[in-house]
């Protein structure tokens, strides 16, 4: 979609590609380290007490085989969102290779080579520590190696529930189908893993015994060392064990202030309106802001909310009533604001702050050749021949009642397929004519990009979507300035405009946080 190069576009975006970098090893790193604490010695104890070896690798093989979205779904409710549940679900992931080569190193051993040890007088402990262990290493560094490469790659899902690092580049570029976008992320997380790789391999070699030559296949000898010092593996590893869990430390402290955390859904649109909501408070109090911006959905971000992980993010009033509070449909916009700011203050203890202003209700949106081949001009069109059509839309409007289940029971909707296709991908494939038909939002801007033609709801399947900051009233209390202020963007935005706001970011290429500003000083909001 964007013309502009990837060179340029890295040059462009170089800071933001710098941060989300060192976002990325620092958690990478953390759930690399607490594998290897957790996984070695769990090795070592199934080596001595072979009763737990089945049930122990057993836990792990079935950890292992949990979907990764489905482990952070279920984290979430006890941990919340950013970097606690994402390096959780990394040190799961990364337990198997380190437990199961440790296991298997120490097992291999000669019993020979431990008859003699024993024979020397050295204890059992002694024996574990000067000559297994050692002995052991090369296959037990094979298996942290295994382990950090895949950390790399699996931490890019942490941006799923905003823990930052360079998933954020590639969950963007894939909503907004810029391939520079996605790029961006992929590429220095390949060439992190392989760095990964490399200097682990280093260590390996310089912690490896003198004669050890590496035990696999190919039979490839390991360089051999002139000296070698039974203690040196295990201080070489506390050091950097050490080193890691200090600049850790220091890291969460500095970062523990008092602030005010705004989050946003997985949209353009959200991250738009998340960034007005944090520059608004930035450039008006000396409050701290931190986003946690481009999270999983509406369950990840209102998950958030109540658990106090965020302060505030726009949410939509039709999502509160449908998704949220499961009540039938409300088609009178203030009615439905009322309601939702009533129970979400009753049963959350969340106050709904003033509407933005426009209206951003589900659509259903085809190409301009598919209209005009089957005469499209509302979903009752298409009701009759949806059977010959196929639907991509996002997971969460299959499930929805005024999403499928909605153009089912009232529109009595047969599609063909039904292809749960998340973010800027539902438009890339009614391009390539993978799908007909897509759910859509009546702001995006890429319907303008991509030229489609939008149904009219002519039964009011679809309920008002306005716009509203919600923060939770602890917050409120806390620092009650922020109400009169964030009450100022009431009313401030309309369809047309944020229409044009989602294009600047869809089709144009600029940064949410460039639109969200020149917004907010084209309303004299901030300087």
């Amino acid at each position: 979609m964007n013309k502009i190069s990837f060179l340029d576009f890295i040059v462009k975006r170089k800071s933001q590609l710098l941060n989300l970098t060192l976002e990325h090893i620092g958690l990478s790193l953390i759930a690399i380290i607490i594998a290897v604490i957790i996984g070695i010695p769990l090795g070592i104890l199934i080596f001595k007490r072979k009763k737990l070896t089945k049930p122990i690798m057993g836990m792990a093989n079935v950890a292992q085989a949990i979907p990764s979205i489905a482990l952070l779904g279920f984290l979430i409710p006890f941990l919340g969102i950013g970097s606690k549940p994402s390096i959780i679900m990394v040190v799961i992931y990364s337990l198997l290779p380190i437990l199961k080569n440790t296991y298997t190193a120490l097992n291999s051993i000669n019993p020979d080579t431990v008859e003699a040890a024993r024979g020397m007088g050295m204890t059992n402990n002694q024996i574990l520590r000067i000559v297994q262990l050692p002995l052991s290493l090369p296959i037990i560094m094979a298996g942290i190696r295994i382990s950090a490469v895949t950390a790399i790659g699996l931490m890019t899902i942490a941006a799923f529930i905003g823990a930052g690092g360079l998933g954020y580049l590639v969950f963007t570029g894939v909503q907004t189908v810029d391939n520079n976008m996605i790029l961006a992320g992929a590429i220095p997380a390949c060439i992190l893993a392989l760095l990964m790789d490399f200097i682990i391999g280093k260590i390996e070699n310089s912690v490896t015994p003198a004669g050890i030559t590496t035990t696999n296949l190919k039979g490839i000898k390991r360089k051999k060392h002139t000296l070698f010092n039974p203690s040196k593996a295990p201080k070489i590893i506390s050091a950097i064990l050490i080193i890691a869990i200090i600049i850790g430390t220091i890291g969460y402290f500095i970062t523990k202030k008092d602030k005010i955390v705004i989050g946003s859904k997985n949209y353009n649109e959200q991250l738009i309106l998340g960034n007005m909501l944090a520059e608004l408070i930035e450039n008006n109090t000396n409050l701290k802001v931190e986003k946690k911006l481009n999270l999983g959905g509406t369950s990840v971000a209102f998950t958030a909310l109540k658990s106090g992980e965020l302060d505030m993010y726009p949410e939509y009033t039709g999502t509160a009533l449908i998704s949220i509070m499961k009540k039938p449909i409300i088609n009178n916009p203030s009615k439905v604001y009322n309601v939702v700011k009533d129970y979400y203050n009753k049963n959350f203890n969340i106050s709904w702050l003033k509407p933005l202003g426009f209206n951003n209700t589900y659509t259903l949106a085809i190409t301009q050749s598919t209209a005009k081949k089957y005469n499209l001009k509302t979903i009752s069109d298409l009701s009759k021949v949806s059977s010959n059509l196929n639907l991509g839309c996002n997971m969460e409007f299959t499930g929805r009642k005024d999403g499928l289940k909605g153009l089912e029971s009232v529109y009595n909707t047969k599609f063909n397929k039904v292809k749960a296709i998340d973010g800027g991908l539902r438009y890339t494939s009614l391009k390539n004519k993978k799908t007909d038909v897509a759910d859509a939002f009546s702001t995006e801007g890429l319907l303008k990009a991509f030229n489609l033609k939008v149904l009219k709801d002519d039964k009011h399947i679809f309920p008002p979507y306005y716009p509203a900051p919600i923060i939770r009233n602890e917050t409120l209390k806390k620092h009650p300035e922020l109400k009169p202020l964030i009450n100022k963007l009431s009313g401030k935005i309309s369809e047309k405009e944020m229409r044009n706001m989602n294009y600047k970011v869809d089709k144009l290429g600029k940064s949410p946080e460039n639109v969200a500003s020149q917004f907010l000083k084209s309303k004299n909001l901030i300087k």
